[in-house]
């Protein structure tokens, strides 16, 4: 089977396209298409949203609706907005599994980025937020200088998850006959050809992987050194310099006073 797999995978024929079908780079645009689509809108849905609830602190239940949203199941949701939504668009466009699909997929995406953009807004230490006030900031500029900035490797962890998961759950979209890299799972479970639906499945979690590694690597470099301690060495042989003196001159204070 392994050896069924390798080949059906290192096959020229399959990943060029044909008057018949479509090759694997053809499935794996349109896959990471639907894909950008969905956390495109998943983002500007969730994460302002988050943002505001986690700095005003109002409306602090929609954080426990949307998360309920999670348990929704998927493709049972999806066939009900087929039959819902594809009788209006028949027999001119896919938009009547294409717009299905894409809200099933922002459904399953919205929930760990809105949930991590009000998480890391509300463990931003109450002291930074209280010296930001205190020097004169407005509430959005707390928000946009200190909160967000704080708040960015939580922000960065849910939207790597929702990616994640976006990626995986994508396949759906073959089901309801779109493309993307489904297709060759879904296809290769009806004509029973496993070496198929196999290599299906791998590439599926090839892209997954090499977009989480890509986001981590982006994270790596927009995210302050300070709040992943990632300082360099002499940065933190100062800071380590800096914290003993501190230590020393407050044992020197403390004994004068006990004099």
């Amino acid at each position: 089977m392994i050896g069924d797999t390798f080949g059906w995978l290192t096959d020229a024929a399959h990943w060029r396209s044909t008057n018949f079908d479509t090759g694997i780079w053809d499935q794996l645009l349109a896959h990471i298409g639907f894909c950008a689509i969905a956390l495109v809108v998943a983002v500007a849905i969730g994460l302002p949203l988050g943002l505001w609830i986690g700095h005003s602190g109002k409306a602090t239940w929609l954080v426990t609706v949307v998360n309920a949203v999670r348990a929704l199941p998927t493709v049972g949701v999806l066939v009900l907005l087929v039959v819902v939504i594809a009788p209006n668009f028949y027999g001119r466009t896919n938009a009547g599994y294409l717009i299905p699909t894409e809200i099933v997929l922002v459904l399953l995406a919205v929930p760990p980025i809105l949930s991590n953009a009000y998480a890391g807004v509300q463990n931003v230490p109450p002291a930074v937020r209280d010296a930001a006030f205190g020097m004169g900031m407005t509430g959005r500029q707390v928000l946009a200088r200190v909160e967000l900035p704080n708040a960015l490797p939580l922000i960065f962890s849910g939207f790597r998850s929702a990616t994640l998961q976006v990626i995986a759950t994508a396949t759906i979209a073959s089901y309801v006959t779109l493309g993307g890299l489904g297709r060759f799972i879904y296809d290769g479970l009806a004509q029973q050809d496993y070496p198929q639906m196999i290599s299906g499945g791998l590439l599926v979690a090839a892209l997954a992987l090499t977009t989480d590694l890509l986001l981590a690597l982006v994270q790596r470099y927009t995210v302050s050194r300070g709040l992943t301690g990632r300082l360099p060495r002499a940065g933190r042989v100062r800071t380590e310099g800096a914290d003993s003196r501190s230590a020393v001159l407050t044992e020197e204070l403390a004994s004068e006073g006990a004099r």
